[in-house]
């Protein structure tokens, strides 16, 4: 939750030794991931180069410092996760949701308007630090992020971590894939519902850039936030 001097704390759950600061906090936190490519194993190669990804990430610090988290283990100093979101303009319809992360990236940094909704961008762990419920704290920050910002709702434009195992599904029918228990099949997208949220549109994005052309399916989910 955000107490009301504007510093960011720890989720309800999370581990006594974990310490969560926003990027307006420390600076150099956030600076120390870029220098030392902390997060950047955790992509697939081809998102290290997108065409437009640039024109937003890199707007992120400053301009919107007080939504992105950084989350410290306080018994060594590692900075072992990162939270990236954008405040962006939106009308809470399905017609006026951005079709995937680059066009949500690129309506918040070039709409004047005065955001309503922030979205999730990445929800970083290092490797060294998954499997123990990390990513959902994660959420969580951001979900409290958005809460004292008075953005409503959180959304995430997801990327299903097994959707690549199925090349040949169609991510509409690969994001309702349940288990026996009801959850969804996806772990990243089973986070998530755990959390209380729900799939809003799968997004079957087709991007052609001039260069050559690839498919990056992601899925809508919403946080309300209250």
């Amino acid at each position: 939750m955000l107490c009301d001097d504007d510093a960011v704390e720890a989720p309800d759950g999370a581990p006594p030794w974990l310490e969560v600061f926003t990027a307006e906090e420390r600076p150099d936190l956030w600076e120390r991931a870029g220098v030392e490519r902390l997060f950047e194993a955790l992509w697939p190669e081809y998102n290290l180069h997108g065409t437009h990804s640039a024109a937003y990430f890199g707007e992120l610090v400053p301009r919107f410092a007080r939504l992105q988290a950084l989350f410290v283990d306080g018994r060594s100093g590692d900075l072992i996760a990162r939270a990236r979101t954008i405040p962006f303009r939106w009308d809470r319809t399905l017609e006026d949701l951005p079709r995937g992360i680059d066009p949500v990236g690129l309506r918040a940094v070039q709409d004047s308007r005065t955001p309503t909704a922030l979205s999730a961008l990445s929800a970083e762990v290092r490797p060294e630090h998954q499997g123990a419920g990390l990513s959902a704290l994660v959420l969580a920050t951001m979900a409290a992020m958005a809460r004292r910002e008075g953005l409503a709702p959180l959304v995430a434009p997801v990327r299903p971590s097994w959707k690549d195992r199925f090349p040949i599904t169609s991510i509409e029918d690969y994001a309702n894939w349940k288990r026996r228990d009801g959850l969804p099949y996806d772990p990243w997208i089973r986070v998530h519902i755990r959390l209380g949220a729900r799939i809003v549109r799968p997004e079957p994005l087709r991007v052609d850039d001039g260069v050559g052309r690839y498919w990056e399916p992601n899925v809508w989910i919403l946080h309300e936030v209250s």
